[in-house]
């Protein structure tokens, strides 16, 4: 007997809606990430880290600073940075006026208290010291560079001019060199055979030669070769055991010139020490973004920075294989810190609460694609910003003083991962999701970075039944991250979350 019209339209409605049930449930069913742990595909020398920007917050006696540097103390990371810099050169500049008529201007009563904060709260811990601002008057300007008296108020056009008075760079190794001298060897002579006491005996490892150098001064890859060949030789004179981090590039991008001269041994003096270079990145968003545009924004600029990362490898590899690499500022700069720097008066609208988990998240990612190319030290930045100070970039909160989503991202990822660890080959299919297998000394773990604003599942390994997760994500707020038992192996993703997976 034959079907009906009606009954063949309702037949092929039922099959149509039964494969429809199917697809979603297909669609629903998260995908599943696969780990060999028996194929290593990179053993980790990397270093997540964080540098410390001198700036008035972090003063004896203002908002920020008990809680930054306990928050410093208690994470415990290597490689910190520590940059004394431009805008505040009574906190930054040792020799603020040129030497005449037989005295000199050496003074380092807005400069040593913080440091000594400093050294205190990672003591036991290696540190990069980088005084990167040069004295206004040993360059050539049309007229004295003139600064506020008060140390605390903001200038941010203190480093003019682009040639040194001294050609030779004499005087201005010197002055390097007796910065050194002070922290490490109790004090100097100075330029009229005067001795000035400091009583420090710091262990000094690293100094980074200046700071974004394609920014400040705009020097050219042979002067500043130049400068950092002669300021190296006068301060290894004051210490023989000290090493250098170079360059500290703002732009890497756009100055390949600068890797290809600088990590060329042929460009140096005889024996100069080529120990490590360094360069920044910052994803900066633009004005009509939010975000939900900045979830991508973020992460395809962080791409297009991992690519100069890749290529600076190769000249790094072909040059210099045995230097080092510390992409010593990894960060985001929202446009309202930009306007409230150029705009007098000018109140940055605050970040939404969520932007410091995508923030941190971004950093995360960072350290998992940079540790698979082998990458020695990643310094986030900054401890302290605030409102008209990069309030983006800050790990701090102003408000509650407390240290933000980006602070416990780090100490998540510096409890957790390190050099040693052995990066094994993991299969994602999720592109909203970047995960990454480790074998490290306390077990097998894995790392799970949510990049988008939504709530996200991935099925993991059987294995993983019973793990523990420590997360960070939009419910720990300003707080140390979380522990959960995964049970099964399904794990849920808050937006932006990091996890950090340890097996059973």
């Amino acid at each position: 007997m034959g079907l009906s019209s009606k009954n063949v339209l309702s037949a092929i409605v039922a099959v149509l809606l039964c494969g429809l049930t199917a697809a979603a449930q297909e669609a629903a069913k998260p995908e599943e990430v696969t780990v060999d742990w028996a194929k290593v595909i990179r053993v980790s020398q990397s270093t997540p880290t964080l540098q410390v920007v001198v700036n008035p917050q972090l003063l004896r006696g203002a908002k920020l600073h008990d809680s930054s540097f306990a928050a410093l103390h208690m994470l415990g990371a290597d490689y910190v940075r520590y940059v004394p810099w431009l805008p505040y050169p009574r906190q930054a500049v040792a020799e603020l006026s040129a030497p005449a008529d037989g005295k000199t201007s050496w003074d380092f009563a807005h400069i040593d208290p913080t440091l000594d904060d400093f050294m205190k709260a990672t003591e036991g811990h290696s540190v990069i010291l980088n005084f990167s601002t040069i004295p206004a008057w040993m360059y050539k300007t049309e007229k004295p560079v003139t600064f506020p008296d008060d140390p605390n108020q903001v200038f941010w056009n203190y480093t003019q001019g682009t040639e040194l008075r001294d050609p030779s760079m004499k005087e201005v190794s010197e002055y390097f060199a007796r910065l050194l001298s002070w922290y490490t060897k109790g004090g100097f002579t100075d330029e009229y055979g005067k001795r000035h006491e400091s009583g420090h005996h710091y262990k000094v490892p690293y100094w980074e030669v200046l700071n974004e150098i394609d920014f400040e001064h705009h020097w050219t890859p042979q002067e500043y070769t130049k400068f950092y060949d002669s300021v190296t030789a006068a301060m290894l004179k004051v210490d023989p055991d000290i090493k250098f981090v170079g360059l500290a590039l703002a732009a890497p991008s756009k100055d390949p010139e600068m890797f290809e001269y600088f990590l060329n041994p042929a460009n140096h003096r005889k024996g100069a020490p080529l120990d490590f270079i360094s360069y920044h990145f910052y994803a900066t968003p633009t004005a009509d973004q939010n975000l939900d545009d900045w979830q991508y924004t973020f992460f395809d600029q962080a791409e297009g920075f991992l690519n100069t990362v890749r290529y600076v490898e190769q000249i790094r590899k072909r040059y210099s294989p045995s230097t080092k690499t510390d992409l010593d500022e990894l960060g985001v700069i929202l446009t309202e810190d930009d306007k409230e720097i150029r705009q007098l008066g000018y109140v940055g609208k605050p970040a939404p609460k969520s932007y410091w988990n995508l923030a941190g998240a971004m950093y995360a990612h960072i350290y998992v694609e940079t540790a698979k190319m082998g990458i020695d030290v990643l310094g986030e930045s900054q401890l302290v910003g605030y409102p008209s100070q990069f309030p983006s970039v800050s790990m701090m909160d102003y408000e509650t003083t407390e240290p933000n989503a980006r602070f416990w991202v780090l100490k998540l990822l510096k409890d957790n991962f390190g050099p040693g660890d052995k990066l094994v080959e993991t299969t994602n299919p999720n592109g909203a999701l970047t995960v990454q297998a480790f074998e490290t000394n306390h077990g097998k773990v894995l790392l799970a970075i949510n990049k988008r604003n939504r709530a996200e599942q991935i099925s993991l390994p059987t294995e993983a039944d019973g793990a523990t997760v420590n997360l960070v994500a939009p419910t720990t707020e300003d707080h140390a991250a979380t522990q959960e038992t995964l049970q099964g192996h399904i794990l849920s993703l808050q937006p932006f979350e990091v996890a950090v997976v340890q097996y059973k």
